[in-house]
């Protein structure tokens, strides 16, 4: 269960690099080529060109991005930690849960405040419940693995 949130969170981090290429492609995919056909498909070319011209004009806004995609990759190596010794780190886990109990926090706060559709609210909460699911299910199986342990040292 650990190495599927470590494996997600690593894949969220290098994705961010080539962003501009995955929206073009995903929306050529879907949509096709044509002018936007609803409001996610217009919101994501408006996203599209946002990125491009901050990449044209002040390309130094990215550098976010860049920290962005590091912290992903490193929240990774952290639950690597987990996977290792998950009794022991078994607090990686529990401060994931935090973490995915405050992304409707966050998405509740930020999307209004930087002017994005709330539409976009589902969209990023969907990842809170996928990580949650399976971080639980290990957490459970942690406990699970205490309790073996005091009763085999007891």
């Amino acid at each position: 269960m650990l190495s599927i949130v470590a494996f997600g969170l690593f894949v969220s981090g290098v994705t961010v690099w080539p962003v501009i290429w995955e929206l073009k492609t995903f929306v050529r995919l879907v949509w096709g080529d044509g002018v936007p056909t609803n409001d996610l498909h217009g919101f994501i070319v408006r996203a599209i060109a946002g990125i491009e011209s901050v990449k044209a004009n002040q390309p130094f806004l990215l550098y976010a991005h860049d920290w962005l995609a590091f912290a992903h990759i490193m929240l990774a190596v952290l639950f690597a930690g987990a996977i290792r010794d998950p009794v022991r780190n078994v607090w990686i886990v529990q401060c994931g849960l935090i973490m995915c109990a405050s992304v409707p926090v966050l998405t509740g706060v930020c999307i209004p405040l930087r002017g994005i559709p709330m539409f976009w609210f589902w969209i990023d909460f969907v990842f809170a419940p996928a990580a949650a699911l399976p971080l639980w299910i290990a957490l459970r199986d942690i406990r699970q693995l205490e309790r073996q342990a005091k009763i085999t040292t007891g």
